[in-house]
């Protein structure tokens, strides 16, 4: 199991779960390595969850995937304990659920987590407005604080003036918003959402996964995210598991899942991703290599033979300025000050940006590029080179998983 820190929110430890008459009396085969089909076929008993150890922290969105069967739907309902495990621990900011009593466990629900289902979950006959409250209604929320508040999310969802329609009056998009809008009104620290967005058409989806992403950035919940979807998970998880037949196959962030996956039904998984959209440049970049902030042409050489490097990215009090190079530098006066016509126009990029964004530029500059964060900070560079290797077909079974091109 992932060692807790400060930050883990949600701690899952020697998780099983198997449905059946009698399960308990079937869990020494389970340990023993029996497959799912021969439990299945030998005592009418079916493996849903094995051995699942994982740790989730404060303020991620930690996505499980697999395929159907894989056990990702049953294992979030674990969360909430709408399924009860076989055997293991549940642990919330370090406090045992299963040991919650029946109030508790209600309380718990009520106030602690929210869940948006893959088909809406919407009550037909209260409107909108009332959908969206209905949680703070169960929490005992006055009517008119409840309705203010479920005003205030229905805004932020883009449903602003649909208050006082019926669900059967929306969309499918249009429904979802109400169900995520339903979620986060009661203010839960944790989100789960199962498949939610796997009913919709394929541009009403992305939509739906720009709003989380921008509602995240403002939020910063603690979502738990159910796909069958890798795409999907690439782009809005920070870190991801995948399940099969029940088991624990690989967790970590997209980069490691695309470029170190853990055995061949992963691998299996990520060949088709189009790794340019799903990656971006602070995943892949390498580290600094040479800043340049001399005023003279011989002190921004011994800059760059000090850090072996034979050229530098030119920064200023005014920013980055572009490229010098040594072999140019080295054909003037060392005392001369560094001028314009001695700095090569690299073009910076940033470290967010995917790296899709970034080919054209790093194709057409004889120079790897210069990579920024957001405070404008000199923090690593991406070539041509970098990224051949990041996109060839066989960059997940020929690199080295300790190479510095690949940012942990």
């Amino acid at each position: 199991m992932t060692e807790p820190t400060h930050d883990t929110l949600i701690e899952i430890e020697g998780l099983y779960k198997v449905f059946g008459k009698h399960p308990h009396k079937v869990m020494a085969s389970v340990k023993d390595g029996k497959s799912k089909d021969d439990l299945l076929q030998q005592t009418g008993h079916t493996i849903g969850l094995s051995d699942i150890n994982l740790s989730i922290r404060r303020g991620e969105v930690f996505v499980i995937m697999g395929l159907s069967g894989s056990g990702k739907s049953t294992l979030i309902r674990h969360f909430n304990r709408l399924i009860d495990p076989t055997e293991g621990a549940i642990r919330i900011e370090g406090t045992d659920i299963m040991q919650f009593s029946q109030q508790e466990l209600q309380q718990f629900r009520r106030h602690k987590m929210s869940m948006v289902f893959q088909r809406f979950g919407l009550l037909p006959h209260r409107t909108v407005k009332e959908n969206v409250a209905f949680g703070l209604h169960i929490q005992g929320v006055a009517k008119k604080d409840r309705d203010a508040t479920a005003q205030q999310w229905l805004s932020t969802v883009g449903l602003e003036g649909y208050a006082d329609q019926y669900p059967a009056q929306l969309s499918g998009g249009q429904q979802q918003r109400v169900g995520l809008a339903r979620a986060l009104c009661t203010d839960a620290d944790i989100l789960l959402m199962d498949e939610a967005f796997s009913a919709l058409d394929p541009l009403i989806r992305s939509e739906m996964q720009d709003q989380l992403i921008e509602l995240q950035e403002k939020l910063h919940k603690t979502i738990v995210f159910i796909t069958h979807d890798l795409d999907e998970a690439l782009r809005l998880g920070d870190r991801i598991a995948i399940l099969r037949d029940g088991k624990l196959v690989q967790v970590g962030e997209p980069v490691d899942i695309l470029l170190r996956p853990a055995d061949d039904y992963v691998e299996a998984f990520v060949k088709d991703v189009n790794r340019a959209r799903a990656l971006t440049v602070e995943t892949v970049m390498q580290p600094q290599i040479c800043r340049i902030s001399a005023n003279t042409i011989g002190d921004a050489i011994m800059q760059m033979r000090r850090q072996k490097a034979s050229y530098g990215y030119y920064v200023t009090e005014d920013g980055y300025q572009g490229t010098l190079s040594e072999k140019a530098l080295s054909k003037a006066d060392p005392s001369t000050q560094i001028d314009a016509s001695m700095i090569e126009d690299v073009p910076a990029i940033d470290q967010d940006s995917l790296l899709e964004q970034v080919i054209p530029d790093t194709l057409a500059s004889k120079w790897p590029l210069p990579v920024f964060d957001k405070e404008g900070e000199l923090i690593g560079h991406l070539s041509r080179q970098t990224v051949a290797t990041i996109l060839s077909e066989k960059a997940a079974s020929t690199r080295d998983p300790d190479s510095p091109a690949i940012a942990s």
